[in-house]
């Protein structure tokens, strides 16, 4: 198949989970740095100004969460029926809301907010657990979904803020070990390049 184009900068950020999702199911893709020329070359042919891009073709989207989401349904990452659809975009949904606080402390209030947000992280991270534990430690028991890669990303990027933030949550634990020793994965997260890659625009982590 023709390879997807993915187009952001050189970090990882918010495209991690869709390049993850791409590697983990032997999906080609290339990266398109918009480095150079940001922004004049480039805000005129976003949708809204903004990366991140996914190119299929003459079909191109941004909004990350949309791109995770027209993967899964062309991927059969999707769940099995609509009620399995819509589990997976609840779990989705609420990695984004924990993302989101994150690119807040990250951006705007690291150094000051830092010791409350990781002092705050097992009342959010408990319902996580719960939902997985529900599911014998997956979103859908049995299938690999698009949101995995959001969870699996959204606890990696924690793990490297305060490395000990699973130790009292054993589901998600396996849940992320499962995922970054998936062979893909592993092969692609091994790689000089993509250790050299910053996590977030400002180089805090």
């Amino acid at each position: 198949m023709k390879a997807y184009k993915l187009v952001y900068f050189p970090i990882r950020g918010r495209i991690e989970p869709v390049r993850l999702l791409l590697v983990d199911n032997d999906l080609p893709y290339e990266d398109v740095n918009c480095s150079d020329g940001w922004p004049d070359s480039w805000k005129p042919k976003l949708a809204f100004g903004q990366v991140l891009q996914l190119i299929d073709g003459d079909f191109e989207l941004v909004q990350s969460n949309t791109m995770l989401r027209y993967l899964g349904r062309k991927h059969d990452l999707y769940g099995g029926d609509v009620k399995e659809g819509a589990h997976i975009d609840m779990i989705n949904d609420g990695v984004e809301d924990y993302r989101l606080a994150y690119v807040k402390l990250i951006y705007q209030n690291y150094d000051a907010g830092k010791q409350e947000f990781i002092a705050g992280l097992p009342a959010k991270f408990q319902y996580l657990e719960k939902l997985l534990k529900a599911s014998s430690g997956a979103i859908v028991k049995g299938k690999k979904t698009y949101a995995d890669y959001n969870l699996f990303d959204l606890l990696d990027i924690h793990l490297l803020l305060a490395p000990s933030c699973l130790d009292s949550f054993p589901t998600l634990k396996a849940f992320h070990d499962e995922i970054a020793n998936r062979p893909n994965i592993k092969k692609y997260r091994s790689t000089d390049a993509w250790k050299k890659l910053p996590v977030n625009g400002n180089g805090k982590q």
